[in-house]
Order: C-alpha cells, then sequence, then structure tokens
C-alpha cells in the first residue's frame, strides 16, 4: 500500500502545471486567430456557391446538429467580413487564418467555371486585411468538399478527387498570388478520414472503420503533395510564399514509465499524427502502423493488409512537401497498454489498442470533449521535434470550448496563459522552433455537430440576432494586451 501511495504521488507531482513563463515572447513570434468558411461565412448558396457536404448534412440530418441548426448563416461573415477584419487589426494580430470555400470558387467542385462572385469576395477580404496590414494564412480545404464530388466519385475514397483538388488548388494559387503568402493545404487530415470516412460521425457520414479512413488518408496525403508541387513549381518563384499541411494531436502522455506504456503513448501517436506526418517528412507510413495493419488485416482473413500502400515512387513524390509543420493542438489525454483487442470486426481503433484516459482532476471544456492540459503542448513539442527534426512548427489551431457563452470567461484566459506559458518553455528550455501561435477562435462561430451550443470566441456572437452582433468577452482584451506586450504576466523578466 505504501509502494502504491508513493507511486501515485509522485506521478502527479510529474503532472503538476509549471509557473507562468515570465519571459518575452521572441522578436520573431507571430500571433493570429483562425476560423473557417463552413463556420462563419454563411450565405450558403449566395451568390452563385455551391452545396458543401456540410450543408447537405445539416439539412438533411439535423437529428446529427446537437442544437438542429445549420451553417445557412452562421456569423454572416459573408456579409460582415470587414466587421471581422477590423476586429483583429484591433487586437493587434499579425496573421487571420481562413479557408476558402472550394465551392465558392468552383461550385460543383470541378474546375470547369470559375464563380466570379466567389472570387470578389475573397478579393475584397485579402484587400481589406491589407489595408489592416494583417497577413491572411489561408486554407483550401477545411472539411467541406462540394457535395457533387461526394455524389459522382464517394468523395476522398476517389482518387479522382486527388486531381480536382490539385487544380483547384492551382486555380486559387493564380487567382490570389499577390494576396496570400501562407497556405495551407488540408485542415486535420484526420477528422477527414477517421470522422468522416471511418466511424461517419462527420459529413459524409460514411461508415468504413479500419478500412475507409486509410483510403482516404492515402488521397488526402496525395493530394496534398500535388498541390504542393503545383505551387512549388509554378508559383513560389514569383510568389514567394510557404505551404504545408495541418495536422491534429492530442498529447497521449505515458500512463507510467514503463516500457510497456511508453510504447502505447508513441503507438497512439503514430496512428493519430504519425499516419499523415510521416509520409511528408520521413517518408511512407510509420512502420507501426504498417505492420500492425498487415498483421491484424491478415489475421482477420483479408488478403493484403488493410492500409494501402505507397510505390516508391509515391514515396518520393510525398517526401519533403512541407515548408513548415502545421499543428492543432487543444487537449491532452493518458495512454496505458493494454492487450490487443480481439480479432473481429476491422476497426482503427482495434489496429491501435490502447487505452485512454483522462486524470479525473483535469478541468475540461465544453461537454467535457477536451481536457485543459498546458504542459501536455510542451510535451508534444518537444516529441515533434524529437520525431520530425528541427522543422518549424506553426500552431494554428489551440483554444478553449465551453458551454456557457460566459462573457467573464477566465477560464478561456487562463487557458491561453497556461499553454503560451508551455509554449515559451518550449522555446527556451527546450529549443523547439515554434514561430506562430494562432487561437481558436476570435469570434464564436457554427462548431460543426456540436452547432451553436459550443462556445470558443473571444468575441461572443448572438446568433438570434439577424445583425450577428459581435460582443468582446474579457478573454478579448486580455489576449490583446499579451500581443501587446509580448508578455504574459504583468512585467516579464526579460
Amino acid at each position: 500500500m505504501k509502494v502504491t501511495v508513493l507511486i501515485v504521488c509522485l506521478l502527479s507531482t510529474s503532472l503538476a502545471d509549471d509557473p507562468i513563463n515570465t519571459r518575452y515572447f521572441p522578436k520573431d513570434f507571430k500571433f493570429g486567430v483562425a476560423n473557417a468558411a463552413t463556420q462563419i461565412e454563411g450565405g450558403w448558396n449566395e451568390d452563385g456557391k455551391g452545396e458543401t457536404i456540410w450543408d447537405y448534412w445539416a439539412h438533411n440530418y439535423p437529428e446529427k446538429i446537437t442544437d438542429r441548426s445549420t451553417p445557412d448563416i452562421a456569423c454572416d461573415s459573408y456579409h460582415k467580413y470587414k466587421e471581422d477584419v477590423a476586429l483583429v487589426k484591433a487586437m493587434g494580430l499579425d496573421y487571420y487564418r481562413l479557408s476558402i470555400a472550394w465551392s465558392r470558387i468552383l461550385p460543383t467542385g470541378h474546375p470547369d467555371k470559375i464563380n466570379q462572385a466567389g472570387v470578389r469576395y475573397y478579393k475584397n477580404l485579402f484587400a481589406e486585411l491589407k489595408e489592416a496590414e494583417v497577413e491572411p494564412m489561408v486554407t483550401l480545404y477545411h472539411w467541406d468538399l462540394p457535395q457533387p464530388l461526394q455524389v459522382e466519385y464517394g468523395g476522398w475514397l476517389n482518387e479522382t478527387v486527388v486531381d480536382l483538388f490539385s487544380e483547384y488548388a492551382r486555380i486559387c494559387f493564380e487567382l490570389f498570388k499577390d494576396d496570400v503568402k501562407m497556405w495551407t493545404t488540408i485542415n486535420e487530415p484526420k477528422q477527414v478520414c477517421h470522422a468522416g470516412y471511418g466511424t461517419g460521425v462527420y459529413a459524409p457520414g460514411v461508415v468504413s472503420n479500419g478500412i475507409g479512413e486509410y483510403i482516404c488518408a492515402k488521397n488526402v496525403i496525395l493530394a496534398h503533395a500535388k498541390a504542393y508541387h503545383i505551387y512549388d513549381n509554378e508559383f513560389r518563384a514569383t510568389n514567394q510564399g510557404r505551404i504545408a499541411m495541418v495536422i491534429d494531436t492530442t498529447w497521449y502522455e505515458p500512463g507510467s514509465d514503463s516500457e510497456e506504456d511508453q510504447e502505447a503513448s508513441e503507438r497512439i501517436l503514430q496512428f493519430s499524427f504519425g499516419l499523415y506526418a510521416n509520409p511528408i517528412f520521413i517518408g511512407d507510413w510509420p512502420k507501426v502502423v504498417i505492420d500492425r495493419v498487415a498483421q491484424r488485416s491478415e489475421l482477420e482473413g483479408f488478403t493484403s493488409s488493410r492500409l494501402p500502400v505507397f510505390t516508391d515512387e509515391e514515396i518520393a513524390y510525398v517526401k519533403g512537401t512541407y515548408d513548415y509543420l502545421g499543428l492543432n493542438h487543444y487537449s491532452t489525454n493518458m495512454a496505458n497498454a493494454t492487450a490487443d483487442l480481439p480479432i473481429g470486426n476491422s476497426s482503427y481503433g482495434n489496429d491501435i489498442s490502447v487505452l485512454t484516459w483522462r486524470r479525473p482532476e483535469w478541468p475540461r471544456g465544453a461537454d467535457n470533449q477536451f481536457a485543459v492540459v498546458p504542459w501536455g503542448l510542451r510535451h508534444l513539442l518537444v516529441w515533434l521535434k524529437k520525431t520530425y527534426g528541427d522543422a518549424e512548427i506553426v500552431i494554428t489551431e489551440s483554444g478553449l470550448s465551453d458551454t456557457t457563452g460566459i462573457m467573464e470567461d477566465d477560464h478561456r484566459i487562463s487557458y491561453y496563459q497556461d499553454y503560451l506559458s508551455a509554449c515559451l518553455d518550449a522555446i527556451y528550455e527546450d529549443g523547439v522552433n515554434l514561430s506562430t501561435y494562432t487561437a481558436w477562435s476570435i469570434i464564436d462561430d457554427w462548431e460543426w455537430n456540436a452547432g451553436y451550443t459550443s462556445s470558443l470566441g473571444m468575441y461572443y456572437v448572438n446568433f438570434t440576432d439577424p445583425e450577428r452582433t459581435r460582443i468582446p468577452r474579457k478573454s478579448a482584451s486580455w489576449f490583446t494586451n499579451m500581443v501587446a506586450t509580448r508578455c504574459l504576466v504583468d512585467t516579464c523578466t526579460q
């Protein structure tokens, strides 16, 4: 009993939060905020815009959305973009991360007809950002596949969409070559593939667990690589910009110092982050993913692995297609070894076979979905440096959700202060090449399946008001002051 108590005490001590870092952010460190087209624009069928898989999902399966809402109007940023840019400028931010709606530029997803009204909207938005001296960070694909491509081809399960995405990317590079220097290709491919084509909990709702997400994963990686090479070969010399994929992951802290728990943590990180990063930064799928999916596929009676094979040519084509490492991070889980789950139905989760859990004392975000664990971000940043070398890391999303919409959001201030402190620790103590922190989000938005029930904005949006009025929360003032002082406390030391 004494030994058990001692181990628990030591583990609790090792997981304690670090004190707030009192150093200044480096002079060249950048701050930004983020949003995505489906979540804020509205105007879902306005001025020639085509239907997306999320438009179709919300309209035809309202029971899938917590409050049965749609993104039809959202924040009405299609009409209120000037107001949004003014908020970004007022906060003194360097970047505004946004996404282009594929179906607003190409209503059917095909490159044969460009919607000029959609082009004008983004040209006007970029002009407004330029006037405000704010740099746009632009995502080409933030989950909103044009619905016709899902109907015609089965979406990301079909290699044809790889070519269609690359043509869409080329059109955007050409249209906005004078407006955008910072590009991201695909946002959170794990959510696109696992949630969209594995479990089916996100649009387009395809249930093909253990099969569909791997086919999707290969296709989105190839789509990213094709877009990267188009930019690199045709636009980089004159545009002088940068481009990368954005990958998300939870940090998985080993449940103990045992070799088994350490291996379990590494395995789930390779399945969740490495599945997408390894082909780009190292080449091919992670070995543990290759081995485990092949082994379980054989035991399940498949004649070949459920994980598609990259050819040698494809490995060479994908490897190195990055200018930085785009990272979305919100939370941490613990990871413990457990017996491999029984052979039966194919499953991504069964392929991993790791026990994950959250410590009961950790604060939670909306619906208990995310635990607030600042040191997890530091551990993740160190792991990224160890795993992928000294690539520049750009945090492209990080933030805290709640279901109250409270204006005195001290909990969100604490989140940003603690997570940014972890960033400073990683920079100064661990030598991590971290250049940017992007908060999600500046304004409340339509949060996919959560609809309007989950608030992440530093500005409250009243979604029952036709004007969609933006009202600053306490966190907006704190974040603005932090950006101005480049300091997390009242007085920084160096």
